[in-house]
């Protein structure tokens, strides 16, 4: 909602900056350096990870869903991105305006921390069951259902970065897609444009064949050491980027909202009961 109001008045909102200013640097990050946000700094992801590893160890293995379900599957998180992008696209700035500055847009952050900190019988249950499900398969939730990794996935589409794989140095072991946390098929392709692809580097990690898999720029950019970016380089992209715009919104004045200190915490106990400007 923040980045329409922003897009279209040209003014940023005065009210939660710094979730617009976090998009940004997530946007800019999958522009420039795939999705990677997902891979490397996403504490979901971090999460899912140590769940399915544990679920490795307790079974010997993570479980695969056949791809005649896999793939409507992850198509969920998409219609859930665009169900979102939906309902902002139908709010003129001046509702996003009101909205932000009603009692429930003020404390929305509050909101979402009570969600977890008093969880119904409801919510419980459906997290309950998405750990069960990340135990047993390989990052469930940020394939199937998160429709911020699917946002950056859009995003990412228009990267120049690429893993592109030389057919004349591969080996055909395979190894890079039994590595890919996304299932894809690394080694019949000669460059991974999926929205998938969430610059992990695990492929180019088990690879045993040295230079067969790089994440690279096109040949057309004519940079050096035919433009291949080591894991290194792209760890201190991702740094610069969110550290930099975070950064500029902190010195700029921006992070901070215009809500009064003291009107924020008159608001706070009335956070479970302040109704939606809609209703």
């Amino acid at each position: 909602m923040n980045l329409k109001f922003w897009l279209s008045t040209g003014h940023l909102p005065a009210t939660h900056p710094a979730a617009l200013f976090l998009l940004l640097a997530f946007l800019a990050i999958a522009f420039l350096l795939r999705k990677a946000f997902c891979s490397w700094l996403c504490p979901v992801g971090t999460l899912s990870e140590y769940l399915w590893r544990a679920g490795r160890t307790l079974f010997g293995r993570t479980f695969q869903i056949t791809r005649w379900l896999d793939i409507p599957l992850r198509s969920l998180k998409y219609l859930l991105l665009g169900f979102f992008g939906w309902a902002v696209a139908n709010m003129s700035p001046a509702a996003i305006s009101e909205f932000m500055h009603s009692p429930y847009g003020a404390i929305a952050d509050v909101r979402m921390l009570n969600f977890f900190r008093h969880l119904g019988e409801t919510a419980a249950i459906v997290l309950a069951v998405l750990v069960v499900a990340s135990v047993l398969v390989q990052n469930f939730w940020c394939r199937y259902l998160c429709p911020y990794g699917a946002l950056l996935g859009v995003a990412s589409l228009l990267s120049p970065l690429r893993i592109r794989r030389s057919e004349s140095v591969c080996i055909d072991c395979a190894k890079c897609a039994k590595a890919c946390p996304s299932a894809l098929p690394v080694d019949r392709l000669i460059s991974i444009k999926s929205a998938e692809c969430t610059g992990c580097l695990e492929c180019v990690a088990v690879c045993p064949s040295e230079g067969a898999l790089q994440l690279a720029l096109p040949h057309w950019t004519r940079a050096p050491k035919d433009g291949r970016l080591p894991a290194w380089a792209l760890a201190v992209g991702i740094a610069v980027l969110f550290l930099g715009i975070v950064g500029y919104a902190h010195s700029a004045g921006y992070w901070n909202g215009d809500v009064p200190e003291y009107v924020y915490r008159q608001l706070i106990p009335q956070a479970n009961t302040v109704e939606h400007p809609a209703e």
